[in-house]
């Protein structure tokens, strides 16, 4: 059985039909990178994934647990229940200003008590060691480079241990000398079986650590394929158009 199984979501902003009819399932551990020109829906996926949208219709299964059905009224409580399945990491950190580092990853688990301070406390700092900021845990977010509040919201999406870890461009707002280091805490998740999404523009990145490969365009899955079968051979015209007018930009 798939970890994450999406069946026909669509999504209207008023007359704009965003999201068409999306169908994908996810195995547990896979990588998946979904890539497309801006607006063709992949950040509106994520957030429908991560409940931070609702659906017009479609269904959201998570280990065959329906988390979302259209039509089915939703608590508000349920709705944050289901949003645990997912963690997800933003464009721009998204880090709480008021807080140091260690607080900044400890905050949302300490308030759903998923453990004691100490406990928290020392998930925090094996997770931010885990990133490369053990020696960051008492700086606050303006102390940090643009690559270094990534990480930090990378740890704190991790501290929530989701089944599915979503990221949305997570280097679109850094330099280019910031986004290797946070491609390569991305990569090194891989190695711990984690199942991810990504919605990303560094195709290299892309190809070499994604098990599937999107290629969203209108609001609809225009191509999905092994990173071999959707970058070597593009089956679809609007595909092969997209990546060269990528490659050719670089």
């Amino acid at each position: 059985m798939a970890l994450l199984q999406v069946e026909n979501l669509q999504k209207c902003f008023g007359n704009n039909k965003v999201l068409k009819g999306v169908s994908f399932s996810l195995e547990k551990g896979q990588v998946l990178a979904i890539i497309g020109s801006s607006g063709s829906g992949k950040t509106t996926l994520l957030r429908c994934l991560n409940f931070l949208e609702t659906p017009d219709s479609g269904e959201i299964i998570v280990n065959g647990k329906t988390l979302f059905s259209a039509g089915t009224k939703y608590t508000d409580d349920q709705i944050r229940e289901n949003r645990l399945h997912f963690g997800l990491v933003f464009q721009n950190f998204n880090l709480f200003p008021q807080y140091n580092v260690l607080q900044n990853v400890t905050l949302a688990p300490s308030l759903l008590n998923k453990g004691t301070a100490e406990e928290l406390d020392e998930l925090g700092k094996k997770l931010l060691a885990q990133v490369g900021l053990a020696d960051k845990l008492e700086s606050y977010p303006c102390q940090l480079s643009g690559g270094q509040q990534q990480r930090v919201a990378i740890a704190r999406a991790l501290a929530m241990h989701p089944e599915i870890l979503c990221f949305d461009e997570p280097t679109s707002a850094l330099d280019p000398e910031l986004t290797g280091e946070v491609l390569r805490v991305i990569r090194s998740l891989k190695g711990e079986d984690s199942t991810m999404i990504v919605v990303t523009h560094e195709m290299d990145f892309a190809r070499s650590v994604a098990d599937v490969i999107i290629y969203m365009a209108d609001g609809v899955i225009e191509e999905i394929g092994t990173p071999e079968e959707v970058f070597d051979n593009p089956k679809s015209e609007k595909t092969r158009a997209f990546l060269h007018g990528f490659r050719e930009s670089f």
